[in-house]
């Protein structure tokens, strides 16, 4: 392939060794929230560059990973692990909502009771494979996680999203340039995925698998994840040569992107680049008319984890990011 510039072919070249390093150590947190036990342990992610995408040379590698492009990222905070059952249904049912919390910030200041709530499961959406305390939620639409962040935002005065697909692929890649934060030999996998091969045809407890190397568990397998992006197959052919924090605002409801592969796909799904387009057949089996905008029937396999901005941003550009007329 071309490179559009030659920092682009030092940063492959290179490992990303000075611009994906982390500067910056032991600005992790707890989120608590009140009223319950359940706490959300929040990674620090300092700024850098990274080449987003994949090279030609990459097994299993995709079209819509291409070009591989220059891409600088603010930092950021991210969930450890996975939001799970035992978290997202703190969202279903409100129950905490009339403990207002402590320590709470200043960054969102929203009526927690001015919120609409997701609607009720109306069959075991974890489709038999559980909802235990340390199991991660899936088949939740990208409505309701969106919605998740907004309520969460709400209860804790701090400003929580989901990534963008560049700042999923900067955390997961974690200074790496290979095709999996560990490197290249898919013999290693089975030591930080859950996947087809090993995962038993269910996910499985968060963080049971070795993490990368900025603390994160369960970037590769287990669920995929949701990003906030609109999934545009030539997006990164349209890309200056450098971006900066890019964004491929959604419009419409599908396709939207969901990142790491899952317990139910193939190790190249689990690739750092591979991007997975969300489809209508997700919500296949749902009876209703119209289809739940809360609630997937099919997608077991799509769960999601949480971002908070280092740099809080205004509230015209929060909701931007809480997208909820879609």
């Amino acid at each position: 392939m071309k490179y559009r510039n030659t920092s682009l072919l030092l940063l492959f070249l290179l490992g990303f060794i000075s611009s994906f390093s982390q500067e910056k150590e032991g600005n992790n947190y707890q989120q608590k929230l009140t009223g319950s036990g359940v706490t959300i342990d929040m990674v620090s992610i300092s700024e850098g560059t990274f080449a987003m995408g994949s090279l030609e040379s990459e097994t299993n590698r995709e079209t819509d990973e291409g070009p591989a492009h220059e891409v600088l990222i603010d930092a950021f905070w991210m969930s450890k692990y996975e939001v799970t059952w035992e978290l997202y249904n703190l969202f279903v049912n409100r129950n905490i909502d009339r403990f207002t919390n402590t320590s709470k910030g200043s960054d969102v200041n929203i009526a927690i009771d001015a919120l609409a709530g997701a609607t009720m499961p109306y069959v075991d959406m974890s489709l038999g494979m559980g909802t235990g305390a340390g199991l991660p939620v899936g088949n939740v639409t990208h409505h309701a996680a969106s919605a998740f962040c907004v309520w969460l935002s709400a209860k804790t005065g701090y400003f929580y999203r989901l990534p963008t697909e560049a700042e999923w692929e900067y955390a997961a890649r974690a200074g790496s340039s290979t095709a999996y934060h560990f490197g290249d030999d898919i013999t290693a996998l089975d030591d930080y995925a859950w996947h087809y091969k090993n995962s038993n045809d269910t996910y499985h407890n968060v963080g049971q698998k070795k993490p990368n190397a900025w603390g994160l568990h369960d970037m590769h397998g287990n669920v995929a994840e949701w990003t906030l992006d609109q999934y545009l197959p030539e997006a990164y052919q349209k890309r200056e040569q450098i971006s900066m924090n890019p964004w491929e605002v959604a419009t419409t409801e599908y396709p939207r992107i969901a990142r790491g592969g899952s317990y139910d796909d193939n190790a190249e799904a689990l690739r750092s680049a591979d991007r997975t387009p969300s489809k209508e057949r997700w919500k296949m089996r749902d009876p209703q008319f119209p289809k739940s905008k809360w609630w997937n029937t099919d997608a077991p396999f799509v769960g999601f984890r949480l971002v908070r901005q280092a740099a809080t941003p205004t509230p015209a550009k929060m909701k931007k990011y809480w997208n909820q007329q879609l």
